[in-house]
């Protein structure tokens, strides 16, 4: 009975809106993760790959990050043509340009959110 407690405690800490939000009800930024991207290209045997590349956007203020996650569908068309692109500039078996790619996405994320101050992340860039 005591090893069921133990195993929902942490569900019943995660519903708590306060706990959830990172603390005491502060108004402040996050986090908004974007959909995984993928584009295809040429791998090292001459077989059709897949890049994938993980992003999301580090808003400092509350607003930021509402502009962010309104503008998810945006992003994530922008994201996947620039993903695309930097697919297709690889040579066989070629490793992408990851600080060209940031670059640009963190330009596009700019533009789109209209303000500088938000920061484009990059999780895991790959070839398989």
């Amino acid at each position: 009975m005591k090893r069921r407690a133990l195993l929902f405690a942490p569900l019943a800490l995660a519903a708590t809106p306060a706990l959830a939000s990172g603390g005491g009800g502060g108004s402040s930024g996050g986090y908004v993760r974007y959909p995984t991207i993928t584009a295809t290209t040429i791998r090292a045997d001459g077989r059709r790959g897949v890049m994938t590349v993980e992003t999301g956007v580090d808003a400092p203020d509350a607003a930021l990050k509402l502009r962010a996650e309104q503008s998810q569908p945006r992003m994530r068309a922008v994201f996947n043509i620039l993903v695309q692109r930097e697919a297709n500039t690889l040579l066989p078996g070629g490793v992408p340009n990851v600080e060209r790619l940031a670059a640009q996405l963190q330009s596009a994320t700019n533009i789109i959110l209209g303000q500088r101050g938000a920061r484009l992340l990059i999780g895991t860039v790959m070839i398989v």
